[in-house]
């Protein structure tokens, strides 16, 4: 790496070659004005202040040449606005009827600009007479919802996924959010127009709405959720409670015989949908509970049984390790024993497998340009360098981790509050549902007067454990053994538990779990050794071992020999590109 010196100059770092110097941000408000806490690679181009945890970056970025890419590719992302209709009528007297039939007067749906068209539906192959609903932003056209008689529904092919009437809430203090046109009907003639409605049903993918959160959503001082009771529906109630918060979401709900807003217009009429909001219940107090108020989940668990959790694909560890959100997870190991490697493989895996958005506070990461070509490589399944990476395979790569995962790097500092705040924005912006702290130590620690270090420890992974139960979101905690001694026979380092971690038992006491990492570089073996499950429906203790390819910086499953008379497995170095297998699925063309 060239080292740029104006940047050199500019971060205000000595160009003397040596690898300890004073901190450019701290040094000046030290006590300890004798103390070089900045650790300079001059190779790399890095700095990093184990005093304050700022970290600097003083290499030239080298823009990574490459042909542009085919126009069809562009276009895959590209959102297609609706033609113009050609056979659109009015509702007919059968539809009109139909509306009418379920409470909903024709002229409230003709006011929404719903129109009759007869079109071919792909579940039946047929041209069938259908009811369309218009999605609008900003008053102009950018999808259309297809309903035939059978109740099967299409929206316009490409076109961009939006709430239905969301101009109607860009500035009220409320909203009501329902799964469906109907619904939201409902409480239009029970006299709401801050109603607007999901556009493709009870879907826990809510990526349609970070368009709207800062502009229509976050301004909101009450959100109603008026999903349907169904289990899809207390599937999306959830989700919506986790982004908005539960502080300012309230339940509806239509009693015994209802399961949504227009069965209980057509059974109890308008006073009752207004009841029905009137007497919309607070989330659950944090902490209180009764049976009825986790009953989804009891019948769950009385029908199915404990379910496992998220597994890694990753051979052994599966049948020691599955994970699941709203828990803490606590990572120890060695330095430079990978486990930085290892959490950014189970990130890159979640996210590819189940379709969870993971951040990062990570200024051991720091700056993303040196972080990301790691994720890159897992994803492609090749070294990020030209010629050996493809052009295209680099493109779609950025806009995979543009879309998926993001780096916290607070500028009013590292507080854990500060970070959490960050955290807690994209829970609601982005819906994040993995959040890594890597490590412990480069958080900012102001242990206050009387507390001891034991306490200050206790109330920190307390406030983790509750922003991922609050959030549900899996928290993962990087923390760093105090320093180990090395056997004198072997010459090797013990395996760290997350009782060797400097300060407190806590750390063993608070995590859901608790996994160390072993490099051991005489076998070329890295271990994952898993210390703690606190549910056992979710894994075992036990070790399971890794190669590292060095080619991607993937860990390939391996069975250790154990003994000289028993030879190790094979290994199945696994090239593949894993980013090109989901592409298809999200809507993208083939690498």
């Amino acid at each position: 790496m060239e080292i740029d010196y104006k940047k050199l100059k500019d971060l205000g770092i000595v160009n003397d070659g040596k690898k300890k110097q004073f901190c450019p941000e701290c040094h000046a408000n030290r006590t300890d004005k004798r103390d070089k806490s900045l650790s300079v690679d001059w190779e790399k181009c890095i700095a990093h202040c184990h005093y304050c945890g700022k970290s600097f970056f003083f290499g030239k970025t080298e823009k990574m040449a490459y042909t542009p890419q085919p126009k069809n590719r562009q276009e895959a992302k590209t959102h297609k606005k609706p033609g113009r209709l050609t056979n659109e009528e009015p509702l007919d007297e059968n539809m009109c009827r139909w509306f009418s039939d379920r409470g909903i007067p024709a002229e409230v749906a003709e006011a929404e600009g719903i129109v009759k068209v007869c079109r071919k539906m792909p579940q039946t192959g047929k041209i069938e007479k259908c009811i369309v609903f218009p999605y609008t932003v900003e008053g102009e056209l950018v999808n259309r919802k297809y309903r035939d008689g059978a109740k099967h529904f299409m929206l316009e092919k490409d076109a961009k996924l939006v709430p239905w009437r969301i101009d109607h809430i860009r500035d009220t203090p409320e909203c009501i959010i329902t799964e469906g046109e109907m619904d939201a009907l409902s409480f239009l003639v029970a006299g709401r127009d801050d109603v607007v409605s999901v556009p493709n049903g009870a879907q826990k993918n809510l990526t349609w709405l970070e368009d709207f959160i800062e502009t229509h959503l976050e301004n909101k001082a009450r959100i109603y959720i008026a999903a349907d009771t169904d289990a899809k529906g207390l599937e999306l109630r959830e989700e919506l409670v986790r982004r908005f918060g539960e502080e300012k979401c309230r339940i509806v709900t239509y009693g015994e015989g209802c399961k949504d807003a227009n069965e209980l217009l057509q059974l109890g009429g308008v006073s009752a949908l207004r009841t029905a909001i009137e007497e919309a219940q607070e989330v659950p107090l944090e902490g209180v509970f009764t049976a009825g108020d986790v009953r989804g989940e009891l019948e769950a668990l009385f029908e199915k049984g404990l379910q496992k959790g998220a597994t890694l694909d990753m051979g052994d560890l599966d049948n020691l390790l599955s994970v699941e959100v709203g828990r803490l997870m606590i990572v120890t190991g060695i330095p430079g024993d990978g486990k930085s490697e290892f959490l950014d493989e189970m990130a890159v895996r979640l996210s590819l497998r189940y379709d969870w958005r993971c951040a990062w506070f990570s200024p051991e990461n720091f700056p993303v340009t040196l972080h990301h070509p790691k994720l890159m490589e897992k994803l492609i399944g090749k070294r990020f360098k030209l010629g050996t990476m493809t052009p295209m395979e680099f493109d779609a790569a950025v806009r995979y981790l543009s879309r998926n995962f993001f780096d916290i790097l607070p500028e009013e500092g590292y507080r854990v509050d500060t970070i959490l705040e960050k955290a807690e924005a994209l829970v609601r912006r982005k819906g994040i549902r993995v959040f890594i702290l890597d490590p412990y130590n480069c958080l900012e620690h102001q242990i206050p007067t009387g507390q001891s270090e034991t306490q200050y420890i206790s109330e920190f992974l307390e406030k983790l454990r509750s922003f991922a139960h609050r959030r549900q979101v899996l928290v993962v905690l990087a923390a760093h053994p105090t320093k180990m001694k090395k056997d004198p026979i072997s010459g090797k380092y013990p395996v760290p538990t997350m009782y060797d971690v400097s300060g407190s038992a806590a750390f063993f006491n608070k995590a859901d779990f608790g996994l160390a990492i072993e490099r051991d570089r005489t076998q070329g073996v890295t271990r994952i050794h898993v210390q703690k499950v606190k549910f056992r429906h979710l894994g075992q203790l036990g070790v399971a071992s890794f190669r590292y390819n060095l080619f991607n910086g993937r860990f390939v499953n391996f069975r250790e020999g154990g003994t000289p008379d028993i030879p190790d497995g094979p290994v199945n170095w696994d090239n593949e590109n894993w980013l090109g297998k989901v592409l298809p699925k999200q809507g993208e063309l083939e690498l």
